[in-house]
């Protein structure tokens, strides 16, 4: 039996975790922060590769990650939502977005000003404070272990595979300059009933989305590039749900609840997902940006197969 350590407790490590504890790995997840307490549960969690470049790698993780989620949402799993979803354009796309064909009920339709168009598709969404404990939960279940233990450097970690799911932190646990915070800021109201999720990222005032959950909507947002402070700042909250009510008029005077901000663990060149070149007990998985949860379920799939497919 393989004995793997996993370190890092978020989405990536935790899917990552149940797809070698299903091939017959035995697995350890070291988890600096319990994980509802990691990037990953801050998180809007809309399947969709935002801000995420076309290369045939991550177009096989999102498609597999998307037919996970629904056999997920056929089998009940709970925190998993079905949304449809319109992405409005004020500028006309020349085609269909590359990541299209792994989605269902696409469908690009005439807007109304001042949107020249609508992408219309259904978008799996996770309720991550639901869904990391299952995931968490699953793992356990499977035989693995969570153990929580913050890492100065990968060689604590002694087994036959190590996989480094650990986000930000890879910056200086492998010396990876490209590897970067990406500052996101989200708000959230009561739901007053909507169902579907809207995103116009071509706003000149400022990125805006609306995720409707099951008791509460998420607004957003904020996507800056660099920024790596957890600064409450109470005018881009309000210009967030500004431009989200002005999205959707149906929010206008919902409850506020809770503003959020996390920090996406982006990296240039986009995420690493390989076998170290000076040491092959190490897999490298991170880096995927606002992306995780859409890459996450394809990413293990991956990371399985560099850790055991060879065996």
């Amino acid at each position: 039996m393989t004995d793997v350590i996993v370190v890092g407790g978020g989405v990536i490590g935790l899917t990552a975790a149940i797809r070698l504890l299903e091939r017959g790995a035995a697995v350890t997840v070291w988890s600096a922060d319990d994980p509802l307490d990691t990037v990953s549960a801050v998180a809007a969690a809309a399947w969709y590769p935002t801000r995420t470049g076309e290369n045939p790698q991550v177009a096989r993780w999102a498609a597999a990650t998307y037919r996970a989620f629904r056999r997920q949402l056929d089998d009940g799993v709970p925190g998993l939502l079905l949304r449809p979803t319109r992405n409005l354009f004020r500028t006309p796309i020349p085609a269909l977005p590359w990541w299209t064909a792994a989605a269902d009920g696409v469908e690009l339709r005439d807007g109304i000003t001042p949107y020249t168009q609508e992408l219309h598709f259904l978008a799996p969404l996770a309720e991550m404070d639901i869904y990391l404990g299952w995931l968490a939960a699953r793992v356990e279940e499977a035989g693995g272990r969570i153990e929580r233990r913050r890492v100065t450097a990968l060689a604590e970690a002694e087994a036959d595979v190590v996989v480094n799911a650990t986000g930000l932190a890879a910056r200086a646990l492998v010396n990876d300059p490209a590897v970067h915070p990406v500052r996101g800021h989200i708000v959230l109201v009561e739901n007053p009933g909507i169902t579907e999720a809207i995103r116009d990222q071509q706003n000149p005032a400022g990125n805006t989305y609306v995720h409707p959950r099951s008791r509460d909507v998420v607004l957003g947002g904020t996507f800056d590039v660099g920024r790596g402070d957890f600064d409450p700042d109470p005018a881009e909250a309000a210009a967030i749900i500004e431009r989200c009510t002005g999205l959707a008029p149906e929010l206008t005077g919902a409850r506020f609840l809770a503003e959020r901000i996390g920090l996406r663990p982006a990296r240039h060149g986009g995420p690493r997902v390989e076998i170290d070149a000076t040491d092959s007990r190490l897999i490298h998985a991170y880096g995927h940006g606002g992306a995780g949860m859409t890459l996450s379920w394809g990413c293990a799939d991956e990371i399985t197969e560099l850790a055991l497919g060879r065996r």
